[in-house]
């Protein structure tokens, strides 16, 4: 439960430190006051988005940290499996947003992501703001409500877990049997293709080797002249570079002994000669085998003409393109061959998975049936003492035809206020008050069963006062008490704020250059006071204060 909360820049607030208290809490305050920035914060440590804007104009940061206390709901598996520390008696979440836009989360000091900091706050703490009441009327909330009373999370995950292998399945059977059609529809076209390319056989990079060699073989005179003439040059006896280097060595070796510098000189020239006197013979080796072969050229021409169609045909630009596309072409024939064997496997397993997920499917609607039984039972009970004792509400589970990702129903609440009329989908019927008592009791069931440590109720008495407000309270109180659950109410009834264990004001303060947002805790002077404002406004009577002091028994 939320032991203590610490805010730092955010939106209206400069600075917040409070600790909260077991039990029932309320939190009070006018229109405006800030209850909504309260919210707003705690929800960015449930992993809500964070926004640059909402820091507070001249910060470059905001700090939102928040101590809670986690004993006794079995909660070390998300530590565990995240790699964050445990601790039953302080668990601490922080986030931190920078004016560039930056945002740092924290689980007891360690990193953690946005996503971590949302999964651990689905366990920790629920927020029921006025707008979830429209949940009342999405069959996702009612299926939801269902699943959660009836304890069905771990089979969920088991038919979640064969639901999406069965769509994967199913997916790649229909892939495989429309790849197969399209096959087959060109089968012969693809023979002729393969034939083709496999007849034409073509190599990796022959194109540009083939090139090359068609251009050698045009200019093979040419070439065969200058090589002969290179070559020539190279070793004459009077004016080769051969001949000369021989006999510049020779001249040198006669004063290595008079001048040892020389012998370096020597290697030097050495070296030099025995590479030109290789790449002379290697230009005369070369020489006589270039010549013009006719016949060879019009071969590679012919070659190259067809490579060059075969591309062109099969939108490549290399031969190492027809390659790939004959091995593809290859594969699709092979495909063709085993595809039916594949289909025919692939529809056996699909099957299996199909019984398994229709088992599971089954497990489900016989626990949700269950828990709707339940659910209607508990509803009339609880809805009575709100002032509506001929409430009726009554879940239908219709199923349905294929599965669906939750499952093989369809969930809907049908709902009627009053003994003669009609039942029907309960967001026709049901009026802002009555959906707001009606969420309540629903509320007060999903905490018993979830176990969650803390729960905030933003202004769930909308639309009600009274003796109504009164119950209402009266069922927030018995929840925190009987399943030792963290209530908050945030209220603007002082039937409610009146019930409250704890209480906590919300208010602004207007300083020279701005408006500020607190909270503080009340003692019981400055309760009457605000509970005897809720009841007469802004001029406080005597009467007022002695109300407030009846609602609190004083």
């Amino acid at each position: 439960m939320l032991k203590h909360l610490y805010i730092k820049n955010y939106a209206l607030i400069e600075e917040l430190d409070i600790d909260f208290r077991d039990g029932f809490s309320v939190i009070t305050g006018e229109t405006g006051a800030g209850k909504s920035i309260l919210l707003g914060a705690i929800g960015l440590l449930l992993g809500q988005r964070a926004d640059s804007k909402s820091i507070q104009t001249g910060a470059t940061r905001c700090i939102i940290e928040a101590e809670f206390q986690l004993e006794g709901f079995g909660l070390e598996d998300f530590f565990l499996k995240n790699d964050f520390d445990f601790e039953e008696h302080t668990c601490i979440l922080r986030r931190e947003i920078t004016s560039a836009g930056k945002s740092r989360a924290f689980i007891n000091d360690t990193p953690a992501t946005v996503a971590q900091l949302k999964d651990l706050g689905r366990y920790i703490i629920d927020i029921h703001s006025q707008h979830q009441n429209l949940l009342l009327a999405n069959e996702n909330f009612q299926l939801e409500v269902l699943d959660i009373l009836g304890d069905n999370e771990e089979i969920l995950k088991q038919y979640s877990t064969l639901y999406y292998k069965f769509k994967d399945l199913d997916k790649s059977l229909a892939e495989l049997r429309e790849r197969l059609t399209t096959n087959k529809e060109n089968e012969d076209y693809l023979q002729f293709q393969y034939k083709q390319l496999s007849d034409f056989n073509p190599v990796a990079g022959e194109d540009d080797s083939l090139q090359e060699e068609a251009e050698t073989l045009s200019h093979a005179e040419d070439i065969k002249s200058a090589l002969h003439q290179a070559a020539e040059r190279m070793n004459s006896e009077q004016y080769g570079i051969v001949s000369s280097l021989r006999q510049v060595l020779q001249t040198l070796q006669n004063v290595t002994r008079h001048y040892p510098t020389a012998e370096e000189w020597c290697a030097r020239v050495e070296e030099a000669y025995i590479d030109l006197k290789d790449l002379t013979q290697e230009l005369e080796d070369k020489a006589e085998a270039v010549a013009f072969d006719p016949q060879r050229l019009e071969a590679i021409n012919s070659r190259l003409d067809e490579l060059y169609t075969l591309e062109k045909k099969h939108h490549t630009d290399s031969a190492e393109g027809l390659v790939r596309i004959k091995e593809q072409i290859r594969q699709q024939l092979d495909e063709m061959e085993y595809s039916e064997e594949d289909i025919a496997e692939m529809e056996r397993q699909l099957a299996i998975v199909k019984k398994s997920l229709t088992e599971k499917a089954e497990e489900l609607t016989k626990s949700r049936t269950k828990a709707a039984n339940l659910l209607q039972e508990k509803m009339q009970q609880m809805l009575g003492p709100l002032g509506m004792p001929n409430a009726r509400l009554e879940v239908k589970i219709t199923p349905q035809k294929s599965p669906l990702p939750k499952g093989m129903d369809q969930v809907t609440f049908y709902f009627s206020a009053n003994k003669k009329s009609e039942q029907r989908p309960i967001a026709e019927v049901a009026s802002g008050g009555e959906v707001a008592r009606v969420m309540l009791t629903l509320k007060t069931l999903i905490s018993e069963a979830k176990q969650l440590p803390t729960i905030i109720f933003d202004e769930i008495d909308t639309g009600v006062s009274g003796s109504i407000a009164n119950c209402m309270a009266q069922m927030m109180i018995k929840m925190a008490s009987n399943h030792k659950i963290q209530v908050i109410s945030i209220t603007h009834l002082p039937q409610i704020a009146a019930m409250g264990t704890t209480h906590y004001q919300v208010y602004k303060e207007d300083t020279s250059d701005q408006t500020l947002s607190h909270i503080k805790e009340l003692d019981k002077e400055e309760r009457i006071q605000e509970i005897a404002n809720m009841l007469s406004g802004a001029q406080v009577s005597q009467a007022a204060i002695e109300n407030a002091k009846q609602l609190l028994k004083i």
